[in-house]
């Protein structure tokens, strides 16, 4: 099975999983803002998103050892170019948190440029603050000759920066980065449709049959301008010149010393076409004649296939309605599957390796390509689960890095508690709760929304143990944080298997009872084991906004781009 889901430091997966040459397209988004934290945000029924708050990447882009490290092998890497790039910004940025996001990001595009095909194409999204940093490591990395564009992707049409006082233009756009592994790479050719605007003005005309046109001239200044069907395929496959035609067939070449229907070129003009291609214009409807006889060419709007792709892409909106699934940074399905259309084929392989929630291997598995997703939250590679299977059920793909036992379950409660507690939130179905990732433990990993009638949301708290010993203090804390929160139901979910008094105290607690659907244990005890059975919770209905499911693809019909 070709698709993957890898939880880990992408790094480790690139250099442990991903082989040489075997890649077609990579995407990546790594996040990086020096003013913010990066955020994971969940849709409380509420309203109030500060109590689903996971800040996933707040030690990430700091000067630490492992950001010393990532500098020391760039500096061994053996690709000077990038070596000599990062030791001048070191030099120049000294050991903030641009120069630790530089170093940890120079070290991974070493890895991506080895695992790019010769053919392969890597576009890397960023905002303004870093973009002109990572364009001169991609020099750097893969060649300045192998540079192709830097696109401006307008993500809104007004900021407030300016309302707010600050003394500069509003920040509306982001840079995509467009690189290639050598000058042979694949693209496909896409348009945009015309602006109103033009298509008013240039397709003004209107045919017997309702259809708007425009008239272009069939004549040039100059012989050998026709672009025909005919001898298209006889440009060198070398070339970067205009086409020319085959001029060993006299009948095709396009010549001033013929007439049509008894018309010739004005003086100094000559046919910019072939006279078969005249009379193929001619029976096909695309021929008009003005009064002198001279033929014009009509070219109908609904024929045109529009603007071919620029660099300023101001006709993707952000996510938002049905798409967006509450994710800050999400990025709107249209945009990526503009780049994997345009630089990639049915079955290739797509790369992300910063994935998030998803938005790249979703566009992948739309579009009929391979795909492997890496992320370093448990959180993210639960999101892209439930993304994939409410978009496309019955898909099939790997999930690796995630506990399948209670044995792997015990190594992530040891390597990392907080994503233990994530990853063990996922099982239920609740939204994460990040608030104590500093300070004070508020007994509080997680939270399930229900609704006991159609006008009423309710809450049950959900707290996690990963350790080896467990206690019935810890049941009463639950309750006692149950009642704080004026929650309905706690559910105390540990890897342990818990004691009698831990279960004496759960029932002690007694039910909630719902209007409508009877009585429920106030205090729930869940074991990791149970969970890998398949036993869930007893809570009325689950408020299903909480988590925003993905609409349906319908993959009976590949999508079609303009």
């Amino acid at each position: 099975m070709p698709n993957h889901l890898y939880y880990g430091d992408n790094l480790e997966i690139l250099r442990e999983h991903i082989k040489d040459e075997s890649v077609d397209l990579i995407y990546l988004d790594p996040p990086f803002n020096s003013q913010a934290t990066y955020n994971v945000l969940f849709h409380a029924p509420s309203g109030q998103q500060s109590e689903a708050q996971i800040e996933a990447f707040e030690d990430t882009w700091h000067w630490h050892d492992a950001t010393e490290r990532a500098f020391d092998e760039v500096m061994n890497s053996g690709n000077t170019d990038a070596a000599e790039m990062l030791r001048a910004m070191r030099a120049f940025l000294k050991e903030n948190d641009m120069m630790a996001y530089l170093a940890m990001m120079a070290v991974r595009l070493l890895e991506l440029h080895r695992a790019l095909k010769e053919t392969g194409t890597l576009y890397l999204h960023c905002d303004p603050t870093a973009s002109h940093y990572l364009k001169i490591l991609l020099d750097a990395v893969f060649g300045k000759q192998c540079f192709r564009n830097e696109i401006s992707w307008k993500r809104s049409s007004a900021h407030s920066d300016t309302k707010q006082g600050m003394k500069r233009c509003g920040r509306i756009r982001d840079v995509i980065l467009f690189y290639t592994k050598s000058r042979d790479y694949t693209w496909n050719s896409l348009y945009t449709r015309y602006s109103d605007d033009y298509a008013q003005a240039e397709y003004r005309h209107v045919a017997a049959d309702n259809r708007f046109y425009k008239e272009t001239d069939l004549t040039a200044a100059k012989p050998g301008g026709d672009t025909s069907y005919e001898w298209r395929v006889k440009r060198p496959a070398h070339s970067n010149s205009r086409w020319q035609p085959d001029l060993t067939d006299e009948y095709l070449k396009p010549k001033p010393d013929w007439e049509y229907k008894g018309v010739q070129p004005y003086e100094g003009r000559f046919w910019a076409y072939s006279k078969t291609n005249l009379v193929a214009f001619a029976k096909s409807g695309h021929l008009i004649h003005r009064e002198t006889g001279m033929p014009r060419l009509m070219q109908f709007a609904d024929e045109m296939p529009g603007v071919s792709l620029q660099d300023n892409w101001d006709d993707i909106q952000i996510a938002s309605g049905g798409e967006s699934l509450g994710y800050p940074t999400q990025k709107p399905l249209a945009l990526l599957e503009r780049i994997i259309s345009a630089s990639s084929n049915e079955g290739d392989l797509v790369l992300d390796s910063f994935c998030g929630c998803g938005t790249t291997i979703h566009a992948a598995e739309k579009l009929r390509r391979q795909w492997v997703g890496i992320d370093i939250t448990h959180l993210a590679i639960s999101l892209i689960e439930k993304r994939l299977k409410d978009a496309f059920p019955g898909i099939a793909f790997t999930v690796h890095g995630t506990p399948k036992d209670l044995e792997g379950a015990r190594a992530l409660a040891d390597q990392d508690k907080y994503q233990f507690q994530w990853w063990a939130v996922s099982l239920v179905n609740a939204v994460p709760y990040g608030g104590k990732k500093k300070g004070a433990d508020s007994g509080i990993d997680g939270f399930i929304y229900f609704k006991p009638d159609a006008k009423t949301t309710e809450k049950a708290i959900v707290s996690v143990k990963g350790g080896g010993n467990v206690n019935v203090a810890m049941v009463r804390d639950l309750a006692h944080v149950v009642e704080r929160e004026k929650a309905k139901i706690g559910v105390f979910i540990t890897l342990a298997d818990p004691t009698a008094p831990m279960n004496t105290e759960a029932i002690k607690a007694g039910f909630y009872e719902s209007p409508h659907h009877g009585k429920f244990p106030k205090i729930q005890i869940l074991t990791i084991e149970e969970l890998f059975a398949g036993k869930r919770p007893k809570i009325p209905f689950i408020d299903p906004s909480a988590f925003k499911a993905a609409p349906k693809e319908d993959m009976t019909k590949q999508t079609k781009l303009l």
